[in-house]
């Protein structure tokens, strides 16, 4: 392979990663590796349109004055995510600003933000953030031409326009896959050239290793999507006033309240839940719990306001991991980090299985057999028949 043909490859690799890793930040509603911002509010730190790198909350470390972080708005932008400057913490949360606004967020309206909220924080460097020039307009350009083209196609196929959301994300994702697509057969159509060197690979032989890698891969993938999806945070909405009346989220000020939150466990296998509070003015009891294999527990969460009155939000923090290691160890890397926690089931997934297939099936590399031969059932069949007749003579 020529190296204009690796570069060609790189290329269209990295165009694709791109496409993807902005595609399914925001289905999910938070960056993934990258993020953009579509309006001027950070200038002169970034740009209408410019393109920034995302770490994700659960791998950042403690967000401190001063950092950039994207976070779930309740009223700015309807609601969506948001990039601004953290400018101050107090009780509530912390006091965000973008570098152009004369004013905070929360002089805006909004709520202070919790750690609950934020999704990710923008990498710096030396205190500068780092930034890709247009990248954000590039996505905003093609989600254009997406719309206008759903636009289009919508009326003839017969679809509403309520679901453009949907089908600019198919669009999206196709295009990311065309891109593969391309390269490969730009690939394929260029000029041939004789195999000079001969191949070492065996016919109908695949490697061990090659083949333990890619089940291992499927294990862990499902492993940690079995952790990291059913977690989450989830929000508390509670009133402080003078007259509350029954519902037990609306208190007197200063008072508290208790509300039962129920954890299932729809898998088949055991695991550790490690409830956190992501905002001030909220616990639970028990923190943590081992809930059996489809199974349920409950937790008392216990909610607290402020002196004022007004209406404020409280944030918990769930996270769940396979009981493949005693609890109090898991525990214990969880106040670590979380990413330690799931590194550590993980790794105990590997060696459990490597151990089993080492046992059982050995380390010999796997043989198949081809289509050109494939031997029907009969004659399967009646190899068997006659063995076994040769065995009773």
């Amino acid at each position: 392979m020529t190296a204009a043909t690796l570069a060609k490859r790189g290329v269209g690799l990295a165009i694709a990663l791109v496409v993807v890793l902005l595609l399914v930040g925001q289905l999910l509603g938070q960056p993934i590796l990258l993020g953009y911002v579509a309006t001027g509010s950070m200038e002169p730190t970034m740009d209408a349109g410019d393109g920034f790198v995302a770490i994700p909350s659960i791998a950042a470390g403690d967000v401190e004055e001063g950092d950039v972080v994207v976070y779930q708005a309740r009223d700015l932008h309807d609601g969506g995510l948001t990039t601004h400057r953290v400018v101050g913490e107090t009780e509530e949360g912390y006091v965000t600003k973008g570098d152009a606004n004369p004013f905070t967020d929360q002089d805006g309206g909004e709520p202070h933000v919790t750690e609950g909220q934020i999704v990710a924080e923008v990498l710096q460097g030396h205190g500068t953030v780092v930034t890709v020039p247009y990248l954000g307009s590039a996505i905003m350009g093609v989600q254009g031409l997406a719309e206008r083209a759903y636009g289009t196609v919508a009326p003839i196929l017969g679809l509403t326009t309520t679901a453009s959301s949907n089908g600019l994300g198919s669009m999206l994702v196709a295009a990311g896959v065309a891109m593969l697509g391309f390269g490969t057969l730009l690939e394929r159509l260029g000029p041939s050239r004789r195999e000079v060197t001969r191949s070492r690979s065996r016919e109908n032989v695949i490697a061990f290793w090659t083949a333990l890698g890619l089940v291992l891969f499927v294990f862990v993938t499902f492993a940690t999507a079995a952790m990291v999806v059913p977690s989450g945070t989830t929000e508390y909405e509670l009133v402080s006033t003078e007259t509350p009346g029954d519902d037990p989220q609306i208190v007197a000020p200063g008072g508290t309240t208790e509300l039962s939150r129920t954890v299932d466990n729809a898998g088949y296998l055991p695991v550790v839940v490690v409830h956190e509070a992501e905002s001030g003015g909220i616990s639970t009891d028990p923190s943590q719990q081992t809930i059996g294999i489809r199974d349920s527990g409950e937790t008392t969460v216990t909610l607290s306001t402020p002196e004022e009155t007004g209406e404020y939000t409280r944030h918990l923090g769930e996270y769940r991991y396979l009981a493949v290691l005693p609890p109090s160890v898991l525990g214990w890397l969880h106040t670590l980090h979380p990413l330690a926690a799931i590194a550590a089931v993980n790794g105990v997934i590997v060696g459990v299985s490597v151990a089993i297939v080492l046992v059982i099936f050995g380390s010999g590399d796997i043989r198949y057999r081809s289509a050109g031969d494939h031997v029907s059932l009969s004659t399967r069949l009646e190899r068997k028949l006659r063995k076994w007749l040769r065995n009773r003579e």
